[in-house]
């Protein structure tokens, strides 16, 4: 079954919920960055919630990111999502290989670290995006991400995230939801939610039992009446093209064009959220200097 995301509300109208499974876009993120099992991991985590952050947004072109910088050893994570729900990410270092937690997990929280911040930027195409942050609480993201909504936006929300990687360290599962309430709910709802989660037990279990994001929800919020309101495919998608690498190349200026010719000859421009890589040649960068240097002095 290909990745998808899955939106529902409780039919009362009091817990809104949405759930992904991610396990093929985290595959495509560990192939790209040749990431080992615990940043596989993390990365995968964050990838997951910044999916079904962005799924939320309205207005095409709107984005969310999500920042992680933890003072661990992975360093910074970083995941970008469309309004669709459609991520890419990186992580400073893939190859980080620490121990195994007592109970045989992956330390995502000592990778990660909690000696920092999280930070998310809603990009709604307006003059600013909106920028919130918290500091974290113990670098396993999915309750980072919970006390960020109850922080920042004053939204109680429960958020379980989780990474599955086999014996050959491809991706086995990945998913996690997000469960929120609606203003009006009462101590009745939050003990019901709360009844469930517990229940229901962690992403990667569900995800083994061959749970699909609506059998998620389902589990999770097993004591209310669901309304699905969306169901969509989702992946790993970039949106770089030589385009955007040539406008980069353009912005730095004729002097910084002039010194990278002197230097280089040529550039070599990969980006940073996949495996595209354009080169420029001689010929074509003293073209594009050229077209800045005389535009400069227009201006």
């Amino acid at each position: 079954m290909s990745d998808q995301l899955v939106r529902a509300i409780t039919k009362d109208g009091f817990v809104k919920a949405v759930a992904v499974s991610t396990r093929d876009l985290t595959e495509r993120a560990r192939q790209i960055h040749h990431t080992l099992p615990v940043a596989t991991a993390a990365l995968g985590r964050t990838l997951a919630a910044a999916s079904m952050m962005g799924n939320a947004l309205k207005g095409d072109g709107a984005s969310v990111t999500l920042q992680i910088k933890g003072g661990g050893p992975l360093g910074k994570l970083l995941a970008v999502s469309d309004n669709q729900g459609n991520v890419r990410g990186t992580v400073d270092d893939p190859t980080v290989d620490i121990p195994l937690r007592p109970d045989g997990k992956l330390d995502v929280g000592t990778a990660v670290g909690c000696d920092g911040t999280l930070t998310v930027i809603r990009d709604l195409n307006m003059k600013e995006p909106y920028v919130g942050s918290v500091g974290l609480l113990g670098g396993e993201i999915a309750e980072d991400l919970a006390a960020y909504f109850v922080e920042s936006e004053q939204i109680p929300t429960a958020c379980g995230l989780g990474v599955l990687v086999d014996r050959d360290q491809s991706v086995l599962a990945a998913g996690g939801y997000l469960i929120q309430l609606l203003p009006g709910a009462g101590e009745d709802v939050i003990s019901k939610v709360e009844g469930g989660v517990m229940a229901a037990g962690s992403v990667t279990g569900m995800l083994q039992a061959g749970d699909g994001p609506e059998t998620m929800l389902r589990r999770l919020l097993s004591d209310f009446e669901l309304e699905i309101l969306e169901e969509t495919p989702i992946e790993y998608r970039c949106y770089c093209s030589r385009d955007r690498m040539e406008r980069a190349l353009i912005s730095l200026g004729p002097e910084e064009l002039r010194s990278l010719i002197d230097e280089q000859g040529h550039a070599e421009l990969r980006c940073q959220f996949c495996d595209n890589v354009q080169t420029f040649t001689e010929e074509q960068l003293e073209a594009l200097y050229e077209n800045v240097r005389k535009k400069s002095k227009k201006n």
